[in-house]
């Protein structure tokens, strides 16, 4: 509890140095991986992902940590080649490319600027990888910026640009859930990365000031290099630290939202994102419940 309570509330170097100190200590337990042989290779990614009720034609964000996978033969190439002999030609593949490392209130203080093509990812090797990929098609927003290749990908980013909150109908992630999509959490946890439940908070009167008050005025770089302004909110970071996402997962587990499953070595989750909105939506209206108040109000 302490341990939490010091993660949430820490500054932001502290944050960045203890990330920094456990992707090092991975490193060290990968390479011995490598060394001894224990590979996990594409084949293996597509049994599992099958396994756990990826299918073909399917749309899929993934939420990814490649450390958490073990050691991947062809790294996060492999990652995306499995994705794509699963999902097959009519099947669309998303990945979050966010800009900012740490809080997106501080990077936008720093950085009020988002260049479509040239941007990076903050979100892991595998989301930099795809970004750079040939076809891919990229949402045009500030924070919470969406990398989709697929039948469905324009669709899925082309009305992101000039949403004053990012989760809304016009967003990837709500147009997700009318797809009746899915969201692969591949080595990640609910607490650590999942977007998604932030669509709750523009689908109703939400009653908590979740949003910082400061409208930022960013400048915007499209892929024909023409500048535009775009003003966007972003989260209060003290209302960020009252999260506790992780405890709404009984929740979702019981009302079938979510399957475990576990994909190389990364304890792996797959979501309905529809059914996922639905059942927070009747659980924050019937209960009160939401990733502040995990428990009811």
């Amino acid at each position: 509890m302490l341990k939490k309570l010091a993660l949430k509330y820490a500054p932001e170097f502290v944050l960045e140095w203890a990330k920094q100190l456990k992707k090092n200590q991975r490193r060290k337990e990968l390479e011995q991986q490598k060394q001894n042989g224990k590979v996990i290779s594409k084949e293996i990614l597509i049994q599992d992902l099958k396994k756990i009720g990826l299918k073909k034609n399917d749309s899929v964000l993934v939420h990814s940590s490649l450390s958490k996978i073990g050691f991947v033969e062809g790294g996060p190439k492999a990652i995306v080649d499995a994705l794509w002999e699963v999902l097959g030609p009519e099947g669309t593949l998303l990945f979050p490319t966010f800009p900012a490392a740490g809080r997106n209130k501080t990077h936008l203080e720093d950085t009020p600027l988002f260049d479509i093509r040239n941007t990076p990812s903050q979100m892991g090797s595998v989301t930099e990888y795809f970004r750079k990929m040939e076809g891919c098609k990229r949402s045009f927003h500030p924070t919470d910026t969406v990398c989709a290749i697929g039948p469905l990908a324009e669709f899925y980013t082309d009305s992101h640009f000039g949403q004053l909150t990012p989760y809304n109908e016009n967003s990837p992630f709500r147009k997700l859930c009318s797809k009746n999509g899915k969201i692969l959490m591949l080595g990640t946890t609910l607490n650590g990365a999942c977007t998604n439940l932030h669509t709750l908070e523009d689908a109703v009167d939400f009653k908590f000031p979740v949003y910082d008050e400061k409208i930022f005025d960013v400048k915007m770089i499209d892929a024909e290099g023409k500048v535009s302004m775009m003003k966007t909110k972003v989260h209060n970071p003290d209302y960020s630290a009252k999260r506790n996402c992780d405890a709404l997962k009984p929740m979702f587990e019981n009302e079938g939202v979510l399957i475990n499953g576990v994909v190389g070595e990364a304890k792996t989750m797959l979501i309905d994102a529809n059914k996922m909105l639905e059942v927070m939506i009747k659980n924050y209206k019937e209960k009160g419940v939401t990733m502040y108040t995990p428990f009811g109000s």
